[in-house]
């Protein structure tokens, strides 16, 4: 493929831009290097990557990821025996720590399987070793006193013994003696050894070993008999020192060259999962998306923007072909937009066969092409002695060569630069030679024979780019189906040209060209009118479907309402029958036990009694409570022993039997309840309450009657029943009182013959839900009933 398209479509841009995205230096050079991919099926998997990266970036934000290089250079020289540096051993730990972090990253959310799941599982992160490497080096020239005990214990030993030599020259250059010999009363380093500097007068006056002289000779740097043996012992644990360091580099690159064949494999993912990284930062700037790719010659270009224009001013364009026409002429004004759409339709088709997510609807299509043939600028060449026309004549006999099935022909301003009429007849000859390659065409002009060119002949369409004669600027909108006119008259005049020049240029069209740019302004006038009504049909679809979606949620919302509003009357229906039960449970429970306690005393029973009765009360109570709303009244503000009060909340009387307290609680009894209330809370009672006295209740006697469709009945009713008739009931019943969570229940089979009982009991034992059973005791039944204990 003849890549010279990537200057002239600006992708070289795009790519400079996405080289700059990218974080190490072999990425950068990689991207710098792309191609198009060669088939429609690796242009549709490189898209799908990056789209693949694109969705991580926005769901789980940038990975923690540096810059490395040469990795495995360094490995490789590693597997030799090689003994890495500081600064490779530093370069390998950053990127074991890339590995380790775009891991972490891929696993951040949970997510269905993706293409670049190969590239993620290729890392091998190795966070032990990555650790170890950067506690051990603290820069490429420094390793830690950490790296090993031996190296810890040899460095102390240098930093004593200094300590102690400083010691002992600091006594000589502050000895008065000595003093007087010495040029400057300080320590310096000669060889790795401390010396100090004495006047070469008097070098024989302080004994030692002599390492320097200065430039003038006036000074000698003597090393003192009294540190000689100490610098001796500081050289030799510096060479220790240095024996430590070589060997910890040794032990490292050995584990470093022990990662090889998986370093490499895992580093090659990493370059591609930056490359991809940059292209998804590139499609987040852009706002791009991911199309689909066809798998004929054909592209639809939805809402394309050129991605080097700021987002802020560029106009979408709707750009298609190769479905009901393969040839597209774009007219209109200079500056209108023409050039733009043209190379808009070119770059981001280019842009997706490089892998790139481009600035377009997601629905948009592009095409896999086998050439981009395009001319658009100036190619006027001063040493070829070419024109501008010439140039041009030049790129399209190459053009020519290689148009056919599978290309894209740009052409920019066909056929100028010459005599009008000779470039309009070439350039509708050229259209027609091209057409006959079976290559897709886009082509510009200001010629109104191509416009009729494009009228006239069958998979050939006009295509006009709008522009605003009142403001005289283009509004970049392009316009499929319609020629556009050139507006040079109206342009001249609006600029100042006088109209008598204006009226003369008139008089020299010919009378064809009157009748064209008449139609072509009808048609303008028509594509206004035209564009209203579908801006107001939009509009009205816009308000119908806003007025459907209102309507479908306030539906939505009325459902759920009614929804919540029938479990909410489920579930107070439920929890009143679950308390019915309870209280019926526990009424019966207490009955029993009050049958049971024969010698209990009346003053026992009566005692119980009243518990039962106060219970029951305070369950009144708080039932009232939660059901009653509180109307309006006026708080008392004080009271007396042995007035009568409502409690408000509970719209209740009562008798208070304390004054408040401090806090404003005040005793009462209401009924045999006694309780406190707050003060705030009580209110006098209503006169025509007052006045009405509740006549006395007669005595009732309750008749308890068993009933065996009782669904939540402790008991279970089968006198009159045969065996077979008695064993289904009693399947039945068991199975409810395990769904309600009961232990204990009584069948009730009266004595008789006692061959009811026998068939009900022998079936008991081999029940799964049976845990034991007996027969009723004193105050149960005694043999008529049978007491069944559950699992």
């Amino acid at each position: 493929m003849d890549l010279s398209f990537q200057k002239t479509l600006e992708l070289d841009k795009i790519i400079a831009r996405a080289v700059t995205l990218c974080a190490c230096a072999e990425t950068k050079e990689k991207m710098q290097a792309l191609t198009p991919f060669d088939t429609a099926e690796e242009e549709r998997y490189a898209l799908a990557q990056t789209n693949a990266v694109n969705s991580l970036l926005l769901k789980n934000g940038s990975p923690r990821f540096g810059a490395v290089s040469n990795g495995k250079r360094i490995v490789a020289h590693a597997v030799k025996g090689g003994i890495l540096s500081m600064g490779e051993l530093l370069e390998i730990a950053a990127t074991l720590r890339n590995f380790q972090g775009l891991s972490q990253w891929y696993g951040l959310t949970e997510h269905e399987p993706l293409p670049t799941d190969d590239l993620f599982f290729a890392l091998a992160p190795q966070p032990i070793l990555e650790k170890q490497i950067t506690a051990s080096i603290l820069s490429p020239e420094e390793m830690a006193d950490t790296a090993s005990s031996t190296l810890q214990d040899l460095r102390r030993k240098i930093r004593s013994t200094e300590d102690s030599i400083r010691t002992k020259l600091d006594a000589i250059i502050k000895n008065s003696t000595t003093n007087k010999f010495l040029q400057d009363a300080v320590v310096s380093l000669r060889n790795g050894r401390y010396v100090v500097p004495v006047r070469a007068e008097y070098r024989g006056e302080v004994g030692g070993v002599i390492h320097d002289v200065s430039s003038t000779g006036a000074t000698v740097f003597v090393e003192p008999t009294a540190v000689v043996e100490a610098n001796a012992r500081i050289m030799q644990l510096r060479a220790q020192e240095q024996e430590e360091i070589t060997r910890i580099l040794s032990a490292f690159s050995a584990q470093v060259g022990s990662l090889e064949p998986q370093f490499s494999y895992s580093y090659d993912a990493m370059l591609e999962i930056d490359l991809l990284l940059a292209k998804a930062r590139l499609a987040v700037e852009q706002n791009a998306f991911m199309p689909q790719v066809s798998d004929t010659c054909r592209f639809a270009l939805k809402k394309a923007r050129h991605p080097l224009i700021d987002k802020k001013k560029v106009v979408p364009v709707d750009i298609t072909l190769g479905d009901a026409y393969d040839t597209l002429v774009i007219t209109g004004p200079n500056t209108g937009g023409k050039t733009v759409s043209l190379k808009t339709a070119g770059l981001l088709n280019a842009m997706a066969q490089y892998g790139f997510l481009i600035p377009a609807h997601d629905s948009s299509t592009v095409c896999h092409f086998d050439e981009y043939l395009v001319d658009i600028g100036d190619e006027q060449s001063i040493e070829q002695s070419l024109s501008t026309f010439s140039g041009h004549m030049k790129r399209i006999t190459e053009i020519l060569d290689l148009a056919g099935p599978d290309t894209l022909t740009l052409l920019d301003e066909l056929g100028a630069g010459t005599d009008p009429a000779e470039g309009a007849a070439l350039a509708v000859s050229i259209l027609e030679k091209l057409r006959r390659h079976h290559t897709l065409l886009m082509a510009t002009t200001h010629y109104a024979e191509l416009k009729i060119y494009a009228l006239e002949t069958p998979g050939v369409v006009n295509a006009s780019c709008e522009f605003d004669v009142e403001s005289l600027m283009p509004t970049y909108k392009l316009s499929v189906g319609v020629p556009g006119k050139s507006n040079a008259f109206l342009i001249s005049a609006k600029l100042g040209i006088p109209e008598d020049v204006i009226d003369a240029a008139r008089a020299h069209m010919s009378s064809d060209d009157k009748r064209l740019d008449s139609v072509l302004a009808q048609l303008d006038d028509l594509k206004l009118q035209l564009k209203a009504a579908e801006a107001e049909a939009e509009r009205a679809r816009y308000q119908a479907e806003h007025a459907l979606e209102d309507a479908e949620k306030q539906r939505d919302q009325l459902i759920r309402q009614g929804e919540q509003q029938l479990e909410e009357a489920r579930k107070q229906a439920r929890d009143l029958v679950q308390r019915v039960q309870n209280d019926a449970y526990a009424l019966t429970d207490e009955l029993r036990r009050i049958q049971k306690e024969e010698k209990a005393s009346a003053a026992q029973r009566a005692i119980r009694a009243r518990e039962i009765a106060r219970k029951d009360t305070e369950q009144l109570l708080k039932g009232t409570a939660s059901q009653q709303t509180v109307q309006p009244f006026v708080p008392l503000k004080e009271v007396r022993v042995g007035q009568e009060v409502v409690i408000a909340e509970l719209n209740q009387t009562a008798v208070v039997m304390s004054n408040p307290d401090r806090d404003g609680m005040v005793e009462v009894r209401a009924g045999i309840l006694k309780t406190k209330v707050p003060l705030s809370g009580l209110k006098a009672p209503d006169k025509m309450t007052r006045q009405k006295k509740t006549p006395p209740k007669p005595h009732t006697h309750t008749h308890v009657q068993l009933d065996h469709n009782r669904k939540a009945s402790l008991e279970l009713n089968l006198l009159g029943y045969t065996v077979e008739e008695a064993i289904g009931e009693v399947d039945r019943f068991l199975d409810g009182a395990v769904m309600r969570g009961q232990h204990t229940v009584y069948i009730i089979h009266g004595m008789g013959t006692g061959a009811l009982r026998t068939g009900i009991q022998k079936h008991l034992r081999t029940h799964r839900q049976v845990k034991s059973f007996r027969l009723g005791g004193y105050g149960e039944g005694g043999a008529g009933v049978t007491v069944v204990e559950l699992k």
